[in-house]
């Protein structure tokens, strides 16, 4: 037994140093990746055939995208994972700041979903980003893909030695980059001017390498590299029908000082792969496949000289394990100077000491930097004593007010263009004051002042105008006076002033309890009533109290293809100025669900239902709820619904429901059909009837288009018992 075991240690000892003295032999081979933006994607069709022709890769370096492909290919994946990984990432998401709808309270839900453009606005003067971008999507992706390699700090290190080329934006000096936190030296390295923010790393604010040196052939030979083969994506010089947008101009200027270093680099270079991408851009994300398929066909021609450096075989890489958590020992978090940490940690929503999934720790990065208040945020996991230490490194934006507009159409309010001021840090270090002024066919407003104390109990104070002039039916404007002055209809000018006062609380980012007071004055008159006795229908103060549940989870607040919403309300009319002489104090519940839930990969259902009551002696008929139209800012107890017009049936309860099928054909496009069925009527809970068949129903087939102003919506509506059309048009966000 002992001789057969000796025999087989010598043998693999022999094996051993024989693979050894080949290894050493062998010549070293160095790749070189250039930067191009998403053209450098054919880097990874490149490496797919690298692997197949046996080419072992000894030292890898990259700029800009051939950073990123590069640093991540240094870490040990495989050119086959790469290429499943880009084609899994949105292609939206890598061009702009993307933050998940679930990672915003409420307040910054509303502020994306009604603002078209924001601008800083700095002493008195406007200003614009520094970038389109933070890129946070890019980075917590990175970080997550590198976290196998976490603790790395000498890139030479990794599986793969690696180096990547950055430019100093306050010097012009190129910055080589051979240690430290991968994911920020390969973002940094990526950080295209005005398309992402600048990174800081050791006191240096740093951009896209691609500036100073697109193609790092030197510190790849300086690595050790006997053979060069480099991968070059850069564009050529363009004419002037060629340069298209902005995007053009910058890669434009930087080509001209690249293109003349480029020559003596491709002598240099040992073989050299130029991939056909001519007729992609720099942010061409979405044709990625595209890309990286050019790339493989341009390394597949010379497939029979690449084999040559290779090892006879295909080189095949061991799949990276991803780890599905953390344990985070402890926090260190720098940058703070108007935010305290617990505040920050209240937003991350996790305590050190906890174990945590990396999906929790990326939701909590999320809703950090939904706040806005921090131009960047970055991080790495460094070993601790019993777990992972979290440096967390903040730079906090120094703009705390903010010009933003939005641009609105419906057939309820007509035209308005919204202008809003927006100023944090008012009075108190957590506040928010937001005046919105509409301007167009009916002038409106709403002020919010509102201290964010985060999941603590927060106050607000709120104030809010909305009039328009519209033809209702005349039971709902002049109630009794309708049969006195023998009119089915009535012109009307309808104006509600509203204050409040509340308090509320945030839990899960999602849930929202909370209540108030309000002092309410509505304004309900006619002018094509010529009798001055009877063409003020209302024109009374009303006090009320208030309390409120909401959730949502909704994905998409338009078009959601996945989620939950409720709001509920309970309001307690207590007194009134009383100008109609009828007012008694009087009670009102109302709710609404809806769910989504995605089909198949473009077709969606929501289902949504709602009701409503009203309890007490005499109940306020301005104050029942009403039915009709779509497309408009929802106020008080006014309600969608299709096939009927603007504000057409009303009740002081009721119980709806609608579903609606919608396909999005192609991205950020949708059809859909809708069906929506109604009761609405005088006290139908007392009388039992509210479950009876439905007696109003509609149906609606519509268009609708994702922009940047908000969606753009056609909807054409019946119903079956008026047998009546609608067609409405809606631009822009609900305001």
């Amino acid at each position: 037994m002992k001789t057969p075991t000796l025999l087989l240690v010598c043998l693999l000892f022999f094996y051993s140093v024989s693979a050894q003295e080949q290894d050493a032999d062998r010549p070293k081979i160095g790749v070189v990746l250039s930067g191009g933006g998403a053209k450098g994607l054919a880097h990874i069709g490149v490496l797919k055939v690298l692997e197949e022709a046996g080419i072992k890769v000894d030292y890898i370096g990259g700029t800009s995208m051939g950073a990123i492909v590069g640093g991540l290919y240094a870490a040990g994946y495989s050119a086959t994972e790469l290429d499943s990984i880009f084609n899994s990432l949105d292609a939206d998401a890598l061009i702009q700041d993307y933050t998940p709808r679930g990672s915003k309270n409420f307040f910054e839900k509303r502020n994306d979903e009604l603002y078209a453009l924001a601008l800083p606005f700095k002493d008195f003067k406007l200003g614009f980003p520094t970038a389109i971008s933070k890129g946070l999507y890019n980075y917590t992706t990175v970080n997550r893909l590198t976290d196998h390699v976490r603790h790395i700090r000498d890139f030479d290190c990794l599986p793969i030695p690696f180096v990547c080329i950055a430019t100093d934006i306050e010097t012009g000096e190129e910055v080589v980059l051979r240690n430290g936190v991968l994911p920020d030296a390969i973002l940094a390295s990526g950080a295209f001017p005005s398309l992402y923010y600048p990174v800081e790393i050791d006191g240096r604010l740093l951009i896209d390498g691609g500036v100073t040196n697109n193609y790092p052939i030197e510190e790849v030979r300086k690595m050790g590299a006997d053979i060069i083969i480099g991968v070059d994506v850069q564009d050529g010089l363009k004419d002037r029908t060629q340069i298209k947008g902005a995007t053009g101009v910058l890669v434009q200027i930087n080509n001209y000082q690249m293109i003349k270093k480029m020559e003596e680099k491709r002598k240099a270079t040992d073989i050299y792969i130029k991939p056909d991408i001519s007729s992609y851009t720099v942010i061409s994300f979405d044709e990625g496949q595209q890309i990286i398929d050019e790339g493989e066909e341009s390394a597949r021609m010379i497939l029979e000289s690449l084999k040559a450096l290779g090892t006879g075989s295909p080189v095949e890489r061991k799949p990276i394990q991803a780890t599905d958590s953390v344990l985070v020992e402890k926090f260190n978090i720098t940058g703070l100077n108007n935010y305290t940490k617990s505040y920050v940690i209240g937003k991350l929503n996790f305590k050190p000491g906890t174990k945590i999934s990396y999906e929790k720790f990326t939701q909590g990065i999320s809703n950090l930097n939904a706040t806005q208040n921090f131009n960047s945020i970055s991080y790495c996991f460094d070993e601790g004593a019993n777990g992972d230490i979290l440096s967390l490194k903040l730079t906090e934006n120094p703009v705390n007010r903010y010009l933003k507009f939005g641009l609105h159409y419906d057939g309820l309010y007509k035209s308005g263009v919204l202008v809003n001021l927006t100023q944090k840090k008012l009075l108190k270090r957590n506040d928010v004051a937001s005046l919105d002024v509409i301007l167009g066919d009916n002038f409106r407003y709403m002020f919010n002042y509102y201290i964010d104390n985060g999941f603590h109990i927060s106050y607000g104070l709120r104030s809010a105008l909305n009039n328009f002039n519209r033809n209702l039916d005349a039971d709902l404007t002049a109630g009794e006076l309708a049969g006195q002055l023998g009119i089915s209809s009535v012109n009307v000018d309808f104006t509600d002033h509203t204050q409040q006062a509340y308090i509320q609380t945030i839990f899960a980012q999602k849930f929202m309890l909370g209540g108030g007071l309000e002092l309410k004055h509505l304004k309900i008159k006619s002018e094509t009533i010529t009798d001055n006795e009877f063409n003020v229908f209302d024109n009374s103060d009303y006090f009320s109290a208030y309390t409120y549940l909401k959730f949502d989870s909704y994905d998409n607040r338009y078009f959601p293809d996945e989620g939950w919403f409720f709001a509920g309300e309970a309001k307690w009319y207590l007194s009134s100025s009383n100008y109609t002489g009828m007012f008694t104090p009087f009670s009102m519940v109302k709710a609404e669900m809806g769910t989504a839930k995605r089909l198949r990969r473009n077709i969606t259902f929501e289902f949504q239902a709602e009701t409503g009551l009203t309890v007490g002696e005499e109940t306020v008929n301005f104050f029942d709820f009403v039915l009709g139209g779509y497309g408009y800012y929802m106020i008080n107890n006014f309600r969608h619904f299709y096939g009927y017009d603007f504000l057409s049936i009303s009740g002081n309860s009721y119980l709806k429901a609608m579903g609606t099928l919608d396909w999005e054909f192609v991205r950020k496009n949708h059809l859909n059909v809708s069906a929506n069925f109604a009761n609405i009527g005088e006290n139908l809970f007392e009388e039992g009837e509210i479950l009876s068949i439905p007696q109003y129903s509609g149906y609606a087939v519509g268009y609708g288009m994702e922009t940047i102003i908000g969606p753009i919506e056609i909807k054409h509506s019946w119903s079956p018992e008026t047998n009546k059309h609608h067609t409405w048009f809606s631009v822009g966000f609900w305001f």
